[in-house]
């Protein structure tokens, strides 16, 4: 009797595409969320803080899940690269946060904002790579 991997893991693949789907509507959100900041001539208070942690959590959950299928679960990429795209968009908001030296004035929130322009970028990448597509369920 043999055991199909994709089977076995089957939850914890759909769970890597849903965490990948929500992670591109959430950079989108706080993104928009920044630009209405900017708009209104406002710097980062600690709501929009706590959105950035929320944020590079999704990520880092994504990209442990991720590794686990990888090592564990014994899912082969569809394309190598779809890790570089990950790792980067997981290293975004921390760069984006060295960059700024975690000041709160208008010009950090364009550094975030440009940051998380990149993790949508590189999200969609990375759905694309891994021949998934965002989710709208």
């Amino acid at each position: 009797m043999t055991v199909d991997i994709y089977e076995t893991f089957s939850w914890f693949i759909e769970i890597h595409a849903r965490i990948g789907s929500a992670s591109f509507y959430y950079a989108v959100f706080i993104a928009l969320w920044a630009l209405w900041r900017l708009y209104r001539k406002e710097g980062i208070d600690n709501n929009y803080w706590l959105a950035l942690v929320i944020a590079e959590v999704i990520l880092l959950v994504q990209g442990a899940l991720g590794v686990f299928l990888y090592f564990y679960g014994g899912v082969k990429l569809a394309r190598e690269i779809h890790v570089l795209y990950g790792g980067l968009s997981a290293l975004a908001l921390p760069v984006a946060y060295l960059f700024s030296r975690g000041k709160k004035e208008r010009r950090d929130l364009i550094i975030y904002g440009a940051s998380l322009l990149l993790v949508i970028l590189l999200t969609i990448r990375s759905l694309q790579t891994a021949g998934a597509l965002l989710v709208f369920e």
